[in-house]
């Protein structure tokens, strides 16, 4: 199993949140595609040739601001390049905004079988608090027209928003579930460097939610969505049963992915890699046939981290067997003896040979898993 994600590295505008890398100018649109084309050939060796592909995620940035005539092109290639499963899960990211004439038919034709919808409030304030490009309207537009033609469809909500309550979180979750979703993702609102959030906040313009009333928030869509048959899979992923993310899924469980594109990310079993985020020096590389890449090789010490990482965050938690088989009988101990304190004050919990991060304190994974890493390889 592998995956091939594209970063499409566009958008209308900036939502005050994001870090991610994208560009609201268009200009390069077309080059940047052609070059993506040329990657997916050029990079084609770094994925085993038997290796299937069982997902093909298109991200970013919003990917839906490309018709379906240019996501079909990027379709074909990977195929034509690749040994693509027949039931691969195709994933595209979409704005509510992004909806047209014609436009979710059209993806359905062209092989898209799976749509993450980037609603994040259906509350009007809400929206233009965080500058997203759509109204509540459209939002609610959108997802009735999505309910009516996929089987397969999901929906993003970021709790914690400056000025939430939890009557109007409760509603937001209650919105969601009205168009039947088979996968819902919901994160935390988290304040990044050099975004406008963080400029908003340190200039007390907006004040951040408190840590109990984020819990509260927290604690209701878990108790909500696992009350109607949704799967709390991953710290931020609820899925109904035979609909986890197939794409994030391949991430979480260290399968080799190719990411195509600006500031995309790779991994081949071994090592890590990520593609220059900037958009023209990325077709320079690309136009002399030499992407500007950075790797990491991965030591047994940066894998053992990052699956403490990952394993905290997911529903089966940490394995000790599984640690002792990849990693050795040290890392073994040295978990073991590292989570004593944890357990004690009860962050941590083992369930039979899993280590699981208690409800409580699943706001906290990041810095309780860092507090179990090995720091020297």
């Amino acid at each position: 199993m592998a995956a091939i994600y594209f970063h499409v590295p566009f958008c209308k505008q900036a939502c005050h949140y994001c870090n991610f890398h994208f560009s609201t100018s268009l200009k390069h649109k077309n080059p940047v595609l052609d070059a993506m084309l040329s990657e997916l050939k050029l990079r084609k060796e770094e994925l085993v040739e038997t290796e299937k592909i069982n997902s093909i995620y298109f991200g970013g940035g919003t990917p839906s601001l490309l018709s379906s005539a240019e996501v079909s092109v990027l379709i074909d290639e990977v195929k034509r390049n690749f040994n693509v499963a027949v039931d691969a899960e195709i994933t595209l990211e979409m704005n509510p905004d992004d909806d047209r004439p014609d436009y979710l038919e059209e993806l359905k034709i062209i092989g898209v079988n799976r749509l993450s919808v980037g609603i994040q409030s259906f509350h009007e304030e809400e929206l233009k608090l965080i500058n997203r490009a759509h109204n509540a309207q459209e939002a609610f537009d959108v997802l009735n027209r999505i309910q009516g033609l996929y089987d397969n469809f999901s929906l993003d909500l970021i709790f914690g928003l400056p000025n939430s309550t939890p009557e109007s979180w409760q509603k937001n979750v209650e919105y969601a579930l009205q168009f039947n979703p088979t996968h819902i993702s919901s994160y935390l609102l988290t304040v990044e460097p050099k975004t406008v959030l963080n400029h908003q906040i340190d200039n007390k313009q907006i004040e951040v939610l408190g840590e109990e009333d984020v819990l509260t928030q927290f604690n209701f869509l878990v108790d909500r969505l696992q009350a109607k048959g949704y799967d709390h899979y991953e710290l931020s992923s609820f899925g109904k049963p035979g609909f986890r993310s197939v794409n994030n899924t391949a991430y979480w469980s260290e399968k080799p992915y190719l990411g195509i594109g600006p500031s995309a990310h790779s991994f081949n079993g071994e090592t890590r890699s990520w593609n220059i985020s900037n958009n023209a020096q990325y077709l320079k590389g690309i136009s002399v046939g030499k992407p500007m890449i950075e790797r990491e090789k991965l030591s047994i010490a940066d894998r053992y981290n990052e699956y403490i990482m990952i394993g905290l965050r997911m529903q089966n938690g940490i394995s000790l067997d599984y640690i002792e088989k990849n990693f050795g009988s040290d890392y073994k101990t040295l978990l073991k003896k590292g989570v004593q304190s944890q357990i004690a004050s009860q962050v941590l919990y083992w369930d039979g040979d899993s280590l699981k991060v208690s409800r409580n304190a699943m706001m906290l994974v990041d810095g309780i898993a860092s507090d179990l890493f090995k720091l020297n390889a």
